[in-house]
């Protein structure tokens, strides 16, 4: 009777996000992102993810005034609120044209374009990481747009049924996709050895995860890019999103950064989580307002 009720639940919840999701589908991209910044800058602050948001930004930026602090807070939320009301117009949001390049919504710089060309064409598998700034799920679209055979970890809800239905969204404009939980680290595995490029997000907190530094502060991380870069011996490239004014991105794809290695020559695992968490780091430190402030990254 608990398992009727419990899945009576999930699927009546799930029914009124998809409403709200076609709510958001027929306003279009510009005008679901802008009220989706209004609706965050308003309610996001009457949530207690809003005093984590807000310590965690004074932990980071101490020399910074509590103007600017405030200005990142209110700027991370309207991120999150865009990002969240652009989700069914991400197909939409991917604009980008190599005959007329950078006309559009999306701008990509020429070394960026010339880097996913070569990774594109080698042949070989490789690994991509990316943080939750911006629209974080653009890199990801922008590897199935343009041909690069590829698979991402995604988290996924605890709402069965909204979980179903946001794979559905992003199966359509996404690669192949690896949900998060005791059988990911042999889907990844059997994916690089099927030539993919593997792409992951690094910037949440992992409890069972060697303690590095970050933004300032002790924190924990997920060692397995690293473990899998040591084991397959591939590139790693890092992908952002940045947000631009009049709702466009440029993205950029990082040239492969050369991992820390032990004496035997194999990648160091935990100087290579630390390195790439750096890189992730000085991303924040370019665009505090567009990174997701709003989850427990240091708590130990």
């Amino acid at each position: 009777m608990t398992s009727r009720l419990t899945n009576l639940a999930d699927e009546t919840l799930a029914a009124l996000v998809r409403g709200a999701f076609g709510l958001v589908r027929l306003l279009g991209p510009d005008r679901a992102s802008n009220l989706g910044a209004a609706g965050a800058r308003l309610l996001g602050p009457l949530t207690s993810a809003h005093r984590i948001a807000r310590e965690n930004i004074d932990a980071a930026f101490p020399e910074k005034t509590a103007e600017e602090r405030a200005a990142i807070l209110r700027e991370s939320w309207e991120n999150l609120g865009r990002t969240a009301s652009e989700y069914v117009h991400l197909g939409a949001l991917w604009d980008w044209d190599p005959e007329r390049p950078n006309s559009g919504r999306i701008e990509l710089d020429e070394a960026s374009v010339a880097r996913f060309i070569r990774l594109r064409d080698d042949g070989k598998p490789a690994i991509l990481f990316a943080a939750h700034l911006a629209n974080w799920e653009l890199p990801a679209v922008a590897a199935q747009r343009n041909g690069l055979p590829s698979a991402a970890l995604y988290r996924t809800p605890n709402n069965r049924a909204i979980a179903r239905d946001i794979l559905a969204m992003r199966s359509g404009v996404m690669g192949e996709l690896i949900s998060a939980g005791p059988a990911a680290p042999i889907r990844m595995m059997e994916a690089l050895d099927a030539g993919l490029h593997l792409g992951m997000l690094v910037d949440q907190r992992f409890g069972r995860g060697p303690k590095i530094r970050f933004l300032g502060r002790t924190a924990t991380a997920n060692p397995l890019l690293a473990r899998l870069a040591r084991r397959f011996d591939v590139p790693v490239h890092g992908a952002r999103a940045i947000r631009l004014p009049g709702n466009r991105f440029r993205l950029e794809l990082t040239e492969a950064v050369t991992l820390p290695r032990d004496a035997r020559g194999s990648v160091d695992v935990d100087a290579a989580t630390q390195m790439i968490n750096d890189i992730v780091a000085d991303w924040i430190r370019e665009h505090p307002g567009q990174w997701l402030w709003q989850h427990r990254r240091w708590r130990m």
